[in-house]
């Protein structure tokens, strides 16, 4: 299922509310909270979950209530800077850098630092990443259109979404984690079920998570992304074999 989502943010100034729209991406529902909460935090809108009153669903007033335009109320002392989130207002399922108005626009913006060598894992624990995460993948069982990405901690499922874009799922079990207090998420991997491409690694940054794994192959830019932050990047992850592409030190025997 793909539908719409509006992203907005809504800031007090000088006691008057004035909403932002900051993206419309193609999304499926469910979890809508947590991806808003995951994008604006890997866009660096948002720090803490002490930075807004609330997120909720929106609608204008005497229309009927669709769940397609989700709301941030930020703190009337939280700034908003929009000078890194401009988009031409519209991101595809396919790409979650789509639409940005420039090309500084996609750098990621003072990123978490995170240990050189950990978390460390080992390579029977990362065989068993594939076989958890589609256990988890229930929409796919049903449908065969939907990506998913998860956290793990060792051989731990610690949580996972299904989403018809990947970007969106990471939005999704990242956003989770924000909305809990718990980034910088410096002890969790994070696995995706098809490419890793610059974006999944630029999420993966801005959340702090020094290690991805990915069913299928990287991009050379995501590459170039894991080796200029350090991360391990580990491509074509399957029961029995697997390609390291980035940061090999955090994969142990």
């Amino acid at each position: 299922m793909e539908e719409p989502l509006e992203i907005q943010v809504v800031e007090t100034r000088e006691g008057r509310a004035h909403a932002h729209s900051l993206s419309i991406t193609m999304r499926t529902p469910g979890h809508d909270f947590e991806l808003v909460a995951g994008f604006l935090s890997a866009e660096d809108v948002l720090h803490s979950p002490d930075d807004f009153w609330r997120i909720e669903y929106c609608v204008p007033e005497d229309a009927p209530q669709e769940f397609n335009v989700v709301s941030v109320v930020l703190k009337e002392s939280v700034p908003l800077d929009l000078s890194h989130t401009l988009r031409s207002f519209y991101t595809t399922s396919a790409c979650g850098v789509c639409g940005k108005a420039t090309l500084d626009a996609v750098k990621v913006s003072d990123p978490l630092p995170f240990p050189p060598n950990g978390p460390q894992v080992r390579s029977a624990q990362l065989s068993t990443w594939p076989e958890a995460l589609r256990r988890q993948q229930g929409v796919f069982d049903r449908t065969g259109g939907l990506h998913a990405a998860a956290l793990f901690d060792g051989a731990t499922l610690v949580s996972s979404r299904e989403d018809i874009g990947r970007h969106n799922a990471v939005d999704k079990v990242v956003g989770e984690q924000f909305l809990a207090g718990a980034l910088p998420l410096h002890d969790r991997a994070l696995m995706v079920s098809g490419r890793a491409s610059f974006d999944i690694l630029q999420k993966a940054v801005a959340a702090g998570i020094p290690f991805v794994a990915a069913i299928g192959a990287p991009s050379s830019l995501a590459v170039d992304l894991a080796n200029e932050f350090g991360l391990t990047l580990v491509g074509f992850l399957r029961e029995d074999s697997y390609n390291i592409y980035a940061g090999r030190q955090r994969v142990v025997p």
